[in-house]
């Protein structure tokens, strides 16, 4: 076993895998899961421009703010399809900085972004049988309270622990809110308040394989004091036309092979770690597949009815040729809510009351989708 306590940077890919695997195995068995999901992008405005992003929008490119109805159609064509997630995602508090945000959400009577948010969550929780999950940037108490009652997990990617990413020339110059003491100060909040969430890593960004690592154990001991990283993304950084990192070298697998690995190792065995399988995809071949050695066991939100508005340039794989390639590579795929089976059969309080009952009234005695719903139906 190769020691956690050091670094490790530097060892063997393959030895890595290999002990990642192992523990994985121990932990989770041979299921892999997924949530079948709708991506809701409640608004493209965000006051921060990060050097790698196609998501943000200025006012006049697109809609200010998606309207209830909007949303609704969507989340309704998800459920004949049989998602069970809302992600809803947001740019960070694009209020602050456009005027146009302002008028739009006061002449609706919010007073900001994440109440307007609040409100759709709960619409989407009354008018349908899916259930958010948010992504809303760094978030104090009071708004990350607020949220925890109409959302069953939220999310907030660290990408990174170092602070030179912020500094002039980095790909977070220009955004204040990615400094990591912000993130990981949310992150500290939520588990304060029993919110499950999702975070990760964004790979090749800039930052060396020893700051991996340190982001990695940064997430491990913000988790051994809350018990509330519900799962941690290993994601890969994509080049992108028309940004400031358009001729950016994108990681090798290696390099994801190696953040995964060691994921994996400090973690632990019960951790759920992802690697969003559309960033690895090539032509459409199965190149995702190399990470089931890595010791993952999830792959994340996968939509049949939207497409991944921050790479859209990645379409999702098909789940039905997905779920043959796992079965080939010893492994069975399992649908999830955007919340965890563990998180969903736990006495404790991470999942509101209201929201437990309902989770619990429509999963399987695993915390899982019951196995009657259909997918993605005949996409």
């Amino acid at each position: 076993m190769i020691p956690v306590t050091k670094t490790l940077i530097g060892a063997n890919v393959e030895e890595l895998c290999s002990t990642a695997s192992k523990l994985r195995d121990q932990g989770k068995g041979r299921i892999i899961s997924f949530s079948p999901k709708v991506f809701i992008p409640l608004t493209q405005l965000c006051r921060d421009f990060c050097s790698y992003c196609t998501y943000r929008q200025d006012p006049g490119d697109g809609p200010l703010y998606m309207t209830p109805e909007a949303i609704l159609k969507i989340a309704k064509l998800g459920q004949k399809k049989g998602c069970r997630e809302a992600l809803f995602v947001l740019g960070e508090r694009p209020e602050q900085k456009y005027p146009e945000a302002r008028v739009w959400l006061r002449d609706r009577g919010y007073d900001s972004s994440l109440h307007y948010l609040h409100d759709m969550c709960q619409l989407v929780l009354k008018e349908t049988k899916l259930y958010p999950h948010s992504n809303p940037g760094t978030m104090t108490s009071r708004e990350l309270r607020a949220l925890k009652e109409v959302n069953v997990s939220m999310g907030l990617m660290l990408e990174s622990s170092s602070p030179r990413l912020v500094e002039a020339g980095g790909p977070h110059e220009y955004a204040p809110s990615k400094h990591p003491r912000l993130r990981l100060r949310t992150l500290r909040q939520a588990g304060e308040l029993k919110i499950p969430m999702t975070t990760g890593l964004l790979v090749g960004i800039g930052e060396t394989a020893e700051e991996r690592e340190e982001a990695i154990r940064a997430i491990g001991d913000i988790h051994q004091k809350y018990n509330h990283i519900q799962e941690i993304i290993i994601q890969n950084f994509r080049a992108k036309s028309e940004t400031p990192m358009s001729s950016a070298v994108e990681p090798a697998t290696n390099e994801m092979l190696e953040a995964t690995a060691i994921a994996r190792i400090v973690l632990g065995e019960k951790m759920n770690i992802q690697v969003p399988p559309n960033l690895s995809m090539h032509n459409g071949d199965a190149s995702y597949l190399a990470y089931l050695s890595a010791g993952i066991n999830d792959w994340g939100g996968i939509s049949p009815v939207t497409i991944d508005y921050v790479n859209p340039e990645a379409p999702w794989p098909h789940i039905e040729r997905m779920s043959q390639q796992m079965r080939e590579q010893g492994f069975q795929l399992r649908a999830r809510f955007p919340v965890y089976p563990e998180y969903i059969m736990d006495s404790s309080d991470y999942v509101s009351d209201g929201l437990k009952q309902k989770l619990r009234a429509d999963a399987n005695a695993q915390g899982y989708i019951r196995k009657t719903e259909t997918y993605f139906g005949n996409n």
